[in-house]
């Protein structure tokens, strides 16, 4: 049976990694990272945007973990294989060289820089990785999945039965993995190939473990899902608005990586127990989100020249900013689904590709 919390995570934390790029635009630093900035900032809303920059990419590599459990109920690792090669590698490899120049070259036009024409990760950079996740834990997982009676297994179940066993269980492995990277800016996961490499690593073999486990696993989320968001939102606010707390370096990157768990075990709690449903707007969404986080940066900065420029409030900029880059990705979902060789590059299935194509597949 489909797990459609499981969807609807995937769909809220793409969308919100949309709106995330969307603010960087408002940002002081945003020219820095080769975003279009607007002259007016709009620095207090970054306060929101901190709240999910700890777990906004480490949630997608759960979810991915969980994915491949799930597929493994009805693909051989051939099909399982092939499946991601065309699902992510192909998107990603496409994406590096006909998505990512074309904004990267908005933004040298706009400065009046000189154009070029390079293959980069970009935005997609996590899809590399998950590829390469798979490519090495494939074994591993299908023996896993083969064998769930395994020591290694029984160890797990026996954990998250305890209380609190699942913080416990998805803290540890961070946190080790936290004690020999120690990153200087533990959200900058793309930006620091060690730390973005292992920490996506942990979190794509615990979504695998994490589907294993079925309902062990949603039952303990689910019973602990007010307990881990007052934790998480208690960190967040600590780190906020005292941030001399916690000191600055290893001390902090481990309430980081604690407060990430925690965020991210709230949310599968909450979904479990309220997004477990199909609905016609889940049943597009799930199949639209990847496309348009594809194609949202292209547009984002095509929009963005236009309408900086101008002299227009910066929040009513931003409110333009948002539903032109939404709309205009829909838009362009809507015309890649009808192009049957053209959609595919854009992580659309072959069967998705139909102009009347919108039930669950």
């Amino acid at each position: 049976m489909r797990r459609h919390d499981v969807d609807a995570i995937r769909v809220i934390a793409l969308g919100l990694l949309i709106i995330y790029h969307i603010l960087i635009s408002f940002q002081p630093w945003a020219k820095v990272i080769y975003f279009i900035p607007n002259k007016q900032s709009l620095e207090h809303l970054w306060v929101l945007m901190e709240m999910i920059n700890i777990w906004r990419i480490p949630i997608l590599f759960v979810v991915s973990g969980m994915g491949i459990c799930f597929a493994m109920r009805r693909r051989t690792w051939v099909e399982l294989l092939k499946d991601r090669t065309v699902r992510i590698f192909v998107p990603f490899m496409f994406g590096m060289f006909f998505v990512v120049p074309i904004f990267l070259n908005i933004f040298n036009m706009y400065f009046g820089l000189d154009l070029f024409w390079f293959p980069l990760p970009g935005h997609l950079w996590f899809l590399g990785n998950i590829f390469l996740y798979v490519i090495i834990l494939l074994p591993l997982l299908y023996y896993l999945k083969k064998e769930p009676r395994n020591a290694f297994v029984g160890v797990v179940e026996k954990l998250i039965a305890k209380p609190g066993g699942i913080i416990f269980l998805f803290s540890i492995p961070l946190f080790v993995q936290t004690l020999i990277i120690n990153p200087k800016n533990y959200p900058g996961f793309a930006l620091d190939l060690p730390h973005g490499l292992s920490h996506g690593f942990i979190c794509f073999f615990c979504g695998f473990l994490f589907a294993l486990l079925a309902e062990n696993f949603w039952s303990a989320v689910k019973s602990l899902r007010f307990i881990t968001l007052i934790m998480a939102f208690l960190l967040y606010l600590l780190r906020t608005f005292y941030p001399d707390i916690f000191p600055a370096g290893l001390v902090s990157n481990l309430f980081l990586a604690f407060e990430s768990t925690n965020w991210m075990l709230a949310a599968f709690g909450f979904g479990a127990t309220y997004l477990n449903k199909n609905s016609p707007l889940l049943n597009y969404s799930r199949i639209a989100v990847f496309p348009i986080y594809i194609v949202h940066l292209p547009i984002q900065f095509f929009v963005s020249s236009i309408f900086f420029p101008l002299p227009f409030p910066a929040i009513a900029k931003l409110i333009v900013l948002i539903v032109a880059t939404f709309g205009l990705s829909i838009l362009v979902f809507e015309l890649l689904k009808r192009v049957k060789w053209v959609g595919f590059l854009f992580g659309i299935k072959i069967e998705q590709m139909s102009p009347t194509e919108d039930r669950l597949v």
